[in-house]
C-alpha cells in the first residue's frame, strides 16, 4: 500500500499478512484510529460460508451434534461450511446439506448474510432454510463426526434461548425461520 487509504473514520496506512491458509488469513494493518492517534488493527478473514436449516414436512429440523475443536465441546448446529472457490452460496449449501446429513432439498429460501463477528473478523455467512427434503447417505469428510438430532422447530427455539445452542448463524437460522413461519 502505497498511499494512506480512508477506512471508514481509520486510516489504514500499511497492510502485511501475518498468516494464510486455505480457510484463514490474518493481516495487521498500521492505523491511524478515529482518535487521531497511531495504532495497529488486525483482522482475520475466514472462507465465506453457509449454513442451513434443514427443515421437513413435519415441522422437525435437523441439527448436526458434533466436537467442534475450537471452543473444545460438543455443539447444537445447523449444517454449516465454507463456500468453495468458483462455488455459489446456493452450491455451497446443497454439498453440505449432502455431505453433512444425506440431505437434498427441492427448495433453498435465502435468509439474508450473517456477520457472526464484526470487530476483528471478517466471516460473512449466508443462511438458507432448506425445503422438501429428501434423505440420502451422508459424504462426510475425514474430521466430521457428525450425529443428526431431529427435533421440532419450537424446541429448537427453545434451545436457542436457554443456551443450548450457541452458534450464531445456527440461532439466527432458527429464529428468522421461526418468525416466518408464524
Amino acid at each position: 500500500m502505497s498511499e494512506p487509504q480512508p477506512h471508514g473514520p481509520w486510516t489504514i496506512l500499511s497492510r502485511r499478512e501475518v498468516y494464510r491458509d486455505p480457510w484463514i488469513e490474518v493481516t495487521r494493518d498500521e492505523v491511524i484510529r478515529p482518535d487521531g492517534d497511531p495504532g495497529s488493527h488486525c483482522i482475520v478473514r475466514l472462507k465465506a460460508g453457509v449454513s442451513v436449516l434443514a427443515l421437513d414436512d413435519e415441522d422437525f429440523v435437523h441439527l448436526t451434534e458434533e466436537f467442534h475443536y475450537a471452543v473444545g465441546r460438543v455443539t447444537l448446529e445447523v449444517v454449516s461450511g465454507g463456500i468453495d472457490a468458483g462455488e455459489s452460496a446456493e452450491d455451497a449449501a446443497r454439498r453440505e446439506l449432502r455431505e453433512e446429513l444425506g440431505i437434498t432439498a427441492r427448495e433453498l429460501i435465502d435468509l439474508g448474510v450473517c456477520d457472526p463477528f464484526t470487530s476483528v473478523v471478517n466471516s460473512p455467512t449466508r443462511l438458507f432454510l432448506a425445503r422438501g427434503l429428501t434423505f440420502g447417505e451422508t459424504e462426510r469428510e475425514g474430521t466430521e463426526q457428525i450425529h443428526c438430532r431431529r427435533t421440532r422447530l419450537a424446541e429448537a427455539v427453545t434451545m436457542v434461548n436457554d443456551g443450548r445452542i450457541t452458534h450464531a448463524p445456527s440461532c439466527l437460522a432458527i429464529l428468522k425461520t421461526h418468525l416466518m413461519m408464524r
